[in-house]
């Protein structure tokens, strides 16, 4: 389980401004993109879209979604091309990781964000930044790493109410708050069967099994070790391997670990997604844990507690039917990785990687938020966007 969750007092990053580092950041950046994660070449497509934008003088939010952890460093490539830095809202884990983690993030333009809580410090510098056009800022809406490139996940409706709300400010100097849907596709350029055998056979390994699968083909030697994988969480969290296809038995296990825990805080899922409900429990959770006012025993309790929303959470990850729908040589990839970085907490990177980056046309911000729907209409385009760029890009991926 990576540690994503910190038992320490919140402390607020705030955004930080560097001409001189800003050079020597960005070499960093395209080196790392390349040494860790393999991605050799970004296409940055419709980037005149942004900098027309960034010529009027809006204010700009940029939503990509979030498929990888190379998504920012992609994303600083676009920005890199445009020579104009930009602002990115990053979980604040990330800042705790260690020192030198914390230097480079900064200076890449990182601020944080606590997810456990109300973090009205990160909502009033993001709206201070599109309210005066310091910088285009940078929101992950889906609020996490899915790993599933051609599946967008239930998206947070804070960005709306920050985008809004800058509208609002910016309006009273004449000023607008556009955002632009940033559509990010990876597509790998190597030799998909020895990638695929590589994490599968570790894997096989782990299960204990005697051999390597390999004369199954591609599709059932992956079903057959996700079957296994979730046929042992479902062991070990309810005694018992459950019944139904793969993705009803998925969602069963994930009410049977978050609705207990729901029940005890008094807590409705209210149709949101996973995510929504899972930071509504670390919401409710953390502060007693972060207080210490709890006993050794309440304390491993609710770390425990926590570790069951990782759990829903990591779960949740995988779209149902990913590679049954659409058998591209992404899809099976980023399958394999979910498994090995559930397995191991850590994916190996696969390369030569290449990314697409796609800017879409401008949606103006209305300062006043509609609430005559259910939806929120901003939220609804830049999901609506997303997704339809998404579908084309997926279009560019080699079949197996």
């Amino acid at each position: 389980m990576h540690n994503i969750v910190i038992d320490k007092p919140y402390e607020f990053v705030p955004p930080y401004e560097s001409r001189f580092w800003r050079p020597i950041v960005e070499r960093l950046m395209a080196r790392h993109l390349r040494r860790e994660y393999g991605v050799v070449e970004v296409e940055c497509r419709h980037i005149e879209r942004l900098a027309a934008s960034l010529r009027a003088g809006h204010g700009v939010l940029l939503t990509p979604n979030h498929c990888r952890p190379a998504d920012p460093f992609v994303v600083g490539t676009l920005a890199r091309r445009l020579r104009q830095p930009v602002f990115f809202m990053a979980s604040w884990h990330l800042f705790m990781q260690d020192r030198w983690t914390r230097w480079v993030l900064r200076r890449m333009g990182a601020f944080s964000v606590y997810r456990e809580g109300m973090d009205k410090a990160a909502v009033a510098a993001a709206i201070d930044i599109l309210a005066t056009a310091r910088r285009p800022l940078v929101i992950y809406p889906e609020g996490v790493i899915t790993r599933s490139n051609d599946s967008l996940r239930s998206l947070m409706e804070g960005t709306s109410l920050i985008a809004t709300r800058a509208a609002r400010r910016r309006a009273e100097t004449g000023g607008r708050v556009v955002v632009h849907t940033v559509a990010l596709r990876y597509l790998f350029c190597g030799d998909i069967d020895r990638a695929l055998d590589r994490v599968l056979s570790d894997i096989e390994t782990r299960l204990t099994w005697r051999r390597p699968q390999r004369h199954l083909t591609a599709l059932e030697r992956i079903r057959k070790v996700g079957t296994a994988l979730l046929a042992l969480k479902e062991i070990e969290c309810t005694g018992q391997v459950g019944s139904g296809d793969i993705d009803q038995r998925v969602e069963a296990l994930i009410n049977h670990l978050l609705s207990p825990i729901e029940a005890e805080w008094s807590l409705t899922t209210q149709g949101d997604g996973v995510v929504a409900r899972v930071k509504r429990l670390r919401i409710a959770m953390m502060p007693d844990i972060v207080s210490g006012r709890l006993d050794e025993a309440e304390r491993d309790r609710r770390w425990a507690q926590l570790a069951d929303c990782y759990l829903a959470q990591q779960l949740w990850c995988y779209p149902p039917d990913y590679i049954r729908n659409h058998a591209s040589v992404d899809r099976y990839l980023e399958t394999v990785e979910r498994f090995e970085e559930d397995v191991t907490d850590y994916a190996h990177c696969h390369r030569p990687m290449r990314c697409i980056v796609e800017v879409d046309e401008a949606i103006e911000v209305s300062p006043q938020r509609d609430r005559s729907t259910g939806d929120d209409p901003l939220m609804q385009r830049i999901e609506d966007r997303l997704r339809a760029m998404l579908t084309e890009l997926s279009r560019e991926s080699r079949m197996m």
